[in-house]
């Protein structure tokens, strides 16, 4: 067994780093969760609840959205399907495009709900998310949701 020093240790870490793939961005499907996460950068980030649905990630650099947390997407799916048929068709045929999911959310959107968030507000957040799922032409598997 051989004993490294701080510095040793420091200089493996580093080299290991630079070999490490650049960043990329990613959605992930998580069905133990029911949740699906994206994210453009890899930023250290903070999290903000939006609604039921969303909670985004802002990097603490900048503070600029650069992820989002979907929970419950089962449940949003199946109640998108019944209020809208061509939204179950999405959601059928292949990966799903995150933007529909984001969209179908904001088109769902009770102008009249109360909260700490405006209505601007909510409308710029989301039209910020399905402009980052487009540029990144972000797709999830949902199989069996």
């Amino acid at each position: 067994m051989t004993t490294m020093t701080n510095a040793q240790f420091a200089e493996h870490v580093l080299k290991l780093a630079q070999s490490a793939p650049a960043f990329r961005p990613a959605v992930t499907y998580d069905p133990d969760g029911d949740c699906i996460e994206f994210i453009v950068a890899p930023d250290a980030f903070y999290a903000e609840r939006v609604d039921d649905l969303v909670t985004v990630y802002h990097s603490q650099e900048n503070r600029k959205i650069i992820g989002s947390l979907i929970k419950g997407v089962s449940k949003f799916c199946r109640q998108m399907s019944q209020r809208m048929a061509g939204f179950k068709i999405e959601i059928e045929d292949g990966p799903v495009r995150l933007e529909h999911l984001f969209l179908a959310k904001l088109w769902a959107l009770n102008p009249q709900a109360k909260g700490t968030m405006t209505v601007a507000s909510y409308r710029k957040i989301y039209r910020e998310l399905i402009n980052m799922a487009e540029q990144n032409e972000a797709t999830v598997e949902l199989a069996g949701v």
